[in-house]
């Protein structure tokens, strides 16, 4: 069927294109077409390919093929200011000798250590760099948005300053249940790409004038000095980020804070300045979004771990474009206060499945699988993080704050209350290319966080291209399964963990009574009583395989159904696009041919 759908397409098809993927990954964004006609400056694009590793390994050689085709499509919408060579640096050529200077990553392709190349490098007329030392194949979805990043680097030599205040540590714990183990915090370095950022320490009293933007990590772990810079800054009138979080997991176990933090009214008090509240010791809970996790040896949903797609978000606002998925973890819910004077509009919300956490079940070692048995859901979506804007007062004027307490004065902040979806180990997935870290997005954290204060700093030249990256697309009917089964399946065990219960406990009063010779000083009854108690003890423990058993099979049937139907549809469709096209060039042909001269 395959051959055929490619000679049909080959003859049916040819000169044609239609992107029919999903997020059209074929297709050029806009963002990166409307950065290719804006260079000011002419940037020189080096592309390295060893003809040898095609010959290795042929996916590359088609991958190449594809960069290739690219680039050149770059070049024609960048009206001359992109120059692009094609080098082939061979063994021991002066091609191979560049391609090492410009930090190509090699990899051995022959017994005797020949290395094969394929990355780019790039410079600007201002002696700027950069490059792609290696594309790996796992990157290849991705292609697009590294290029259009790297070139958009190199042309913007002005970025926004974007001010960066956190009080937490750069790195955080592990899973539910395991020992915490260092993860790396990706995301400030992934900021230097697109503005200059500048560390700010959790007490500082004032934010530098030059700042664009603020991104606060971690309102609560501020000091009330710095607290009070902030609400003078966005009383300005100036553009904040806002991560707040009832239970950040990111904080060592009882470790020091890293300053004194400012009273939890303190908090409380500058976010009612700008209509906004924090549930008290409360995270949210979303069945249809719980995470699958593992906790001593038992693999479960945890309702307080979440991954929200893209119905959970809102798609109107610019921040969200193209955005797929977000990971967060015990996150905290947001609320409109009643009397607010400003504009409170949800970015990111729970699904109707949804209910509060008393926080205190989540911290030091939660129960994931008791939380999800005794979780209810409200059915009522609970807000993650808003955007706020409109009129709003300072919140600590008059005690070395700005303003005078009456003024209002229109803000632009956007509020989240998670801290740890920043986190690497909520958003990559790191893996060894022979030696060289690689690192592929799960969901798009970064991608929010980036396009926000793109939005908020007034820069957005990337922000509807680069949503593209995340390669996460799950069989949603297989995760509704899994969720209702999950329910069904916990609460029947329950239920029948109990029968075992009860049964064993009968059973062991009776042997009790036996003598200690191993001769039965039982009567008839209590032994025909015994003997039924296990045989009934067998069949409970029969019929708890049997709830595992039809959990496992429901799930792999609606699993194998959904796979076949994603891998052969697509291909049936084309046969029948093709033999469409096919029939009607032909007939236009034929009616060419007999119309008269």
């Amino acid at each position: 069927m395959f051959v055929a759908v490619n000679v049909i397409a080959d003859r049916g098809l040819r000169g044609d294109q239609i992107d029919l993927t999903q997020n059209h990954l074929f297709t050029l964004a806009e963002g990166t077409r409307h950065t290719l006609a804006n260079l000011d400056e002419p940037i020189d694009i080096r592309l390295y390919f060893s003809r040898s590793l095609g010959d290795s390994v042929p996916q590359y050689a088609a991958y190449f093929a594809r960069v290739k085709a690219l680039l050149e499509r770059y070049v024609e919408l960048a009206n001359g200011k992109l120059n692009l060579t094609v080098l082939d640096p061979e063994p021991f050529s002066d091609a191979e000798d560049r391609a090492v200077a410009d930090g190509m990553q090699g990899v051995p392709i022959t017994q005797a250590g020949d290395q094969g190349y394929f990355g780019l490098a790039a410079s600007n007329s201002t002696d700027g760099a950069d490059k792609i030392g290696f594309f790996g194949l796992e990157r290849e979805r991705f292609l697009e948005y590294d290029l259009t990043k790297l070139i958009l680097g190199l042309a913007e030599t002005h970025k926004p300053v974007v001010g960066v205040i956190s009080a937490l540590p750069p790195s955080s714990g592990g899973r539910p249940g395991s020992p915490r183990e260092p993860q790396q915090l990706t995301l400030l370095s992934e900021l230097g790409q697109f503005f200059t950022v500048r560390e700010l320490p959790p007490d500082s009293a004032e934010v530098p004038a030059d700042v664009t933007a603020l991104f606060v990590v971690h309102l609560g772990g501020l000091t009330e000095s710095a607290l009070k810079a902030v609400d003078s800054f966005v009383a300005a009138g100036k553009p904040a980020l806002v991560l707040v979080d009832p239970v950040p997991e990111a904080l060592p176990p009882h470790a020091p804070p890293l300053v004194e933090p400012a009273p939890p009214e303190a908090v409380n008090s500058l976010l009612a300045a700008w209509g906004l509240q924090l549930l008290n010791n409360k995270v949210a809970g979303d069945l249809d979004a719980a995470r699958r996790v593992s906790t001593g040896g038992t693999i479960a949903d945890y309702v307080a771990w979440l991954s929200l797609p893209k119905t959970d978000v809102d798609t109107s606002d610019p921040v969200m474009a193209s955005v797929e998925r977000l990971n967060f973890a015990t996150a905290g819910i947001l609320e409109r206060l009643p009397d607010a004077t400003t504009t409170v509009t949800p970015l990111i919300s729970t699904g109707p499945r949804s209910a509060p956490i008393d926080a205190s079940k989540v911290q030091f070692g939660p129960d994931v699988v008791g939380i999800l048995r005794e979780f209810k859901p409200e059915g009522q979506p609970l807000m993650l993080a808003a955007r706020i804007s409109g009129p709003a007062r300072a919140a600590f004027a008059g005690d070395g704050g700005a303003g005078n307490g009456s003024d209002k004065q229109p803000i632009n902040v956007m509020v989240v209350a998670d801290v740890d979806f920043i986190y690497d180990r909520m958003w990559l997935n790191q893996s060894n290319f022979f030696g060289e870290q690689v690192v592929q997005p799960i969901a798009n954290n970064a991608d929010f966080v980036i396009n926000a204060l793109e939005n908020l700093s007034g820069s957005a030249s990337l922000a509807g291209l680069r949503g593209r990256g995340s390669s996460y697309r799950p069989f949603t009917l297989v995760e509704n399964l899994q969720v209702e089964a999950e329910q069904l399946y916990r609460s029947k065990e329950q239920a029948l963990q109990e029968q075992l219960k009860q049964l064993q406990i009968r059973i062991d009063s009776i042997q009790k009574r036996q003598g200690e010779q191993g001769q039965t000083l039982l009567t008839d009854d209590d032994q025909t009583a015994m003997d039924r108690f296990r045989s009934q003890f067998i069949a409970v423990r029969k019929q708890l395989r049997d709830v595992q058993l039809a959990l496992r099979q429901d799930i792999e049937q609606v699993e194998n159904w959904a796979k076949i139907i994603n891998i052969a549809a697509i291909p049936m469709v084309m046969v029948v696009v093709a033999i469409i096209v096919m029939i009607v060039r032909r007939l236009r042909r034929r009616h060419a041919v007999q119309r008269p001269a």
